[in-house]
């Protein structure tokens, strides 16, 4: 079977690798560094970028949108059903009043909507594990994209509308590509999320990094569309830091990668 196509009960036990093939794939750390290129794939559909651009914090807290959708889905990778139910009821409660029509109809409850931002979540989770990890077996794939459907359905998405398959996700992904375009709204979106302000110190000692591999893992068509300057020069930076940081990621133990996923499940658990 073909690959979807890549840039290339309340548990108190630590995160291991004999979890579910999605939990498994979801509690690497490495899923952190495609944050921004997912984010970034969300907002180039007009009608998600309209919605946050209108109805999120962007300009004061830019870095809400991507905690916010770590913390789901861990929660969907390692929670119960009850702290599922309770993260799909908060995430679907703040989706209910995003809507408008104009210049451009939205809806957060849209179930094309809700398809394309759990599209990009599977396929951005999936791209960081076989670019930093290791690439998946056939078998591991397969059962981690089933799984990946509740990415959707705990908000509500009818399990009919993720496609059946990889093969149907596939050619479902390369029609949702097809019909992205990059708005203003987007852009200026974008440029709060790479570029913030109201962050720790560190954040900005990163951003560097963060934003380079975040333009080096999107499709040129897209990189274009948000301005982004790209040289051969570029390139080749983003080719090193890729193979310097997979060399590092690789011998760290198992619980180090696995710390941000422990981290937010804690401060997500000390709420309830």
């Amino acid at each position: 079977m073909a690959r979807a196509p890549h840039l290339l009960n309340r548990r108190s036990a630590p995160i291991a690798s004999d979890r579910s093939p999605f939990a498994a794939v979801a509690g690497e750390g490495a899923l952190l560094l495609g944050g921004g290129r997912a984010l970034l794939l969300q907002l180039a559909d007009p009608r998600v970028a309209a919605g946050v651009a209108r109805h999120s914090a962007f300009a004061t807290d830019p870095l809400k949108r991507l905690t916010g959708t770590l913390t789901y889905l861990y929660v969907l990778a390692f929670g119960t059903e009850a702290e599922i139910a309770r993260v799909a009821r908060s995430v679907g409660g703040a989706h209910r009043g995003v809507q408008g029509a104009d210049p451009v109809a939205y809806d957060a409850r849209d179930v094309d909507l809700q398809l394309w931002v759990a599209a990009t979540l599977y396929e951005s989770t999936v791209a960081m594990h076989e670019l930093f990890v290791r690439p998946l077996s056939e078998a591991e794939a397969d059962l981690t994209y089933a799984e990946s459907a509740r990415i959707g359905t705990a908000l509500g998405m009818p399990a009919a509308a993720w496609p059946a398959d990889r093969d149907a996700f596939a050619g479902e992904w390369e029609r949702m590509l097809g019909g992205l375009e990059v708005s203003d709204e987007a852009r200026s979106v974008a440029g709060a999320l790479m570029r913030p302000t109201a962050v720790p110190r560190v954040a900005h000692l990163i951003m560097p990094v963060i934003r380079l591999l975040t333009a080096g893992m999107l499709p040129p068509e897209l990189r274009a569309g948000y301005g982004i300057r790209w040289t051969p020069r570029h390139q080749l930076r983003y080719e090193r830091a890729i193979r310097r940081i997979r060399a590092v990621y690789r011998v760290l133990p198992h619980r180090f990668r696995t710390l941000p996923a422990r981290l937010t499940l804690r401060r997500f658990r000390a709420t309830l």
